[in-house]
């Protein structure tokens, strides 16, 4: 399914056809490469000092399905239902201390987010849909992966090769059929001061 962004004025293709899908081809798989070209997108993105506080715990359901399913168990049910098609997912972590000096890192969120973005648009260059989620037990993925009280666990993603729409069904298939919506931009972005529209 093709949905690209409506915008004022034309906007680089990759962007306009970033999109969070919920069908997920179950029988297409994730090479290690196509991995490994989706993580050097996040680790090439900006960060305060270079820090680069991100951390990415992967999982590749073809060649560790027991892990995948541990990771996936870590969903709330309304994404389970969809993600089930999802060959690879991904929990990001965010740093919350400078590596140079243990200090907070205040932006260590911000610059994650950053990170996690590269890796979503990589995955739609490469064809591919990722999708980043909120819904899940973040206590439950930390005890499981141990991961260290030292990292902000943010989103767990999910990618793969997108799928026809008839694999949804119910609120899925709602929300994936749905028009594209953003806030206009006089309400995001101003002009000199706050407020006053671009």
């Amino acid at each position: 399914m093709h949905k690209p962004a409506i915008t004022q004025v034309p906007i680089d293709s990759t962007l306009a056809n970033r999109w969070s899908g919920r069908a997920y081809d179950a029988s297409k798989s994730i090479s290690h490469e196509q991995v490994i070209a989706l993580l050097e997108a996040a680790r090439w993105a900006p960060s305060c000092f270079g820090d680069q506080p991100w951390r990415f715990v992967v999982w590749n359901k073809n060649t560790d399905a027991a892990t995948w399913q541990q990771a996936f168990d870590c969903l709330v049910p309304g994404n389970q239902a969809w993600v089930k098609d999802a060959p690879l997912l991904l929990l990001v972590c965010a740093d919350t201390l400078f590596t140079h000096n243990q200090k907070p890192n205040r932006f260590a969120e911000y610059d994650t987010g950053a990170a996690t973005e590269n890796l979503c648009l990589q995955a739609s260059s490469m064809g591919l849909m990722a999708h980043q989620m909120g819904g899940y037990d973040s206590d439950k993925a930390r005890a499981t992966f141990g991961i260290p009280e030292q990292y902000t666990l943010m989103a767990m993603v999910s990618v793969g090769y997108p799928a026809d729409i008839a694999t949804l069904e119910g609120e899925a298939l709602a929300r994936e059929t749905a028009e594209r919506v953003r806030k206009p931009l006089s309400e995001l972005f101003f002009a000199n001061t706050w407020g006053k529209p671009v």
